[in-house]
């Protein structure tokens, strides 16, 4: 691909109110204005430049969207409390009652739960397909569907969504596709391959630390606009607005993205490929092995690799609870839901992030108790963490269970 999304985050240039390097914090919740008449225009939105009050827009928070719509090639960008915080307003303003959503059946379990659970009290019905198949998706499209919505790189099961068929589906019935890119920040370029809105949850590989909880909608001029409307849009209206200080933060951090992603690739890459020669079944988009290895090849960024993301089943839920357990014991990592920290962190979804899933729909979709998913981290000598992860496993009998 040509669009270089790292190089436009380079490109953007802030300087603080008193020329500092970074951008000065609007540490505040609302503004002033001297003249009556300016803030009745910016209310109406017809004024430039001005702001009125944080949940409406900040500059600070602004400076963070700018960032991330040229990650993403979109034209502009909300940023948002949360990653829910994100996806749940723009759903939310695509769809009336009556409408309907195709998803994919593999998601993070907060989005199944407001798609399931929730949405339905407004009227708005979901079908839950495998994603990887274009015709599933295509014959669960209804006259009232709206939505295509999926995950670039899905949460637990590391499905590669073929974002392009899915934007000609979207197109051929005038539908949106709305793709959450949170497993995949500079890897995959959604929008570049046609979807038309991309989420993200902030606080994962973007921020990086896991001291922030954020989200960003990233779509046109117009959607993003329609969400901050005053009368009718679903951010202004629900009302969840990132925190200047912590929009700040991410912002400092997102100029690292570039370099921590590389690193979270190719030591994901070193473990998928040592433990598969070990006999474990490794789920893993860069392995010869992974069932859409091909798809992701064909439209990833090549520079950054193919993740930080790796799962593999150990058994059962208690073999995979003794080898969690025996690994932070060890310092190997961090027995915790989230991703993107410098430290691998692990968890048994069945049983944590994705337990709003009915038991029957996981083991459907293939999801088992004793699947752990990794968010690989940065460790300087990834054969060191191997031996020891081997050793673990050894231990415990999970080596010897897939052997």
């Amino acid at each position: 691909m040509n669009f270089k999304p790292a190089d436009k985050i380079q490109d953007l240039q802030y300087f603080g109110e008193y020329g500092g390097v970074n951008p000065s914090i609007s540490d505040s919740s609302t503004y002033t204005f001297l003249a009556a008449k300016s803030m009745m225009d910016t209310f109406e939105g017809n004024l430039e430049g001005c702001y009125l009050y944080s949940r409406h827009s900040s500059p600070t928070n602004l400076y963070l969207g700018q960032a991330l719509a040229a990650m993403e090639g979109t034209e502009s960008a909300n940023v948002t409390a949360s990653g829910m915080g994100a996806i749940t307003p723009t759903l939310m303003q695509i769809c009336n009652a009556g409408d309907h959503i195709v998803s994919s059946r593999t998601i993070y379990g907060g989005t199944y739960a407001f798609l399931k659970n929730f949405a339905p009290k407004f009227g708005i019905s979901s079908a839950f397909v495998d994603i990887t198949s274009l015709e599933k998706v295509e014959a669960a499209i209804l006259k009232t569907t709206k939505v295509i919505y999926c995950e670039s790189v899905s949460n637990p099961l590391l499905e590669i969504a073929d974002i392009n068929g899915l934007a000609r589906l979207a197109k051929k019935y005038d539908l949106k596709l709305v793709i959450d890119n949170t497993f995949s920040p500079l890897q995959i370029s959604p929008a570049k391959l046609g979807a038309d809105v991309v989420i993200h949850s902030l606080t994962k590989f973007i921020n990086g630390s896991s001291d922030t909880v954020g989200g960003v909608i990233c779509g046109t001029n117009e959607f993003i606009d329609s969400l901050r409307n005053v009368n009718d849009g679903a951010s202004m209206l629900l009302g969840p607005v990132m925190d200047s200080l912590r929009a700040s933060s991410v912002l400092k951090n997102i100029r690292t993205l570039h370099i921590r992603m590389k690193k979270h690739s190719e030591n994901a890459m070193y473990l998928a490929k040592k433990f598969e020669l070990d006999g474990l079944k490794i789920i893993y988009p860069g392995l010869k092995s992974h069932p859409q290895h091909k798809l992701f090849t064909s439209f990833f960024n090549k520079e950054f690799g193919y993740g930080g993301m790796l799962s593999f089943d150990a058994g059962s839920l208690g073999k995979a609870d003794e080898l969690m357990e025996l690994m932070q014991k060890r310092n190997l990592g961090y027995l915790a839901v989230s991703l993107g920290f410098y430290k691998t962190l692990f968890n048994a979804p069945g049983t944590a992030t994705s337990s709003e899933i009915p038991a029957d729909e996981q083991k459907e979709m293939g999801l088992t108790d004793g699947l752990i998913r990794f968010s690989i981290g940065l460790d300087n000598d990834i054969e060191r963490t191997y031996q020891e992860m081997k050793a673990c496993m050894q231990e415990t009998g999970v080596l010897k269970y897939q052997l």
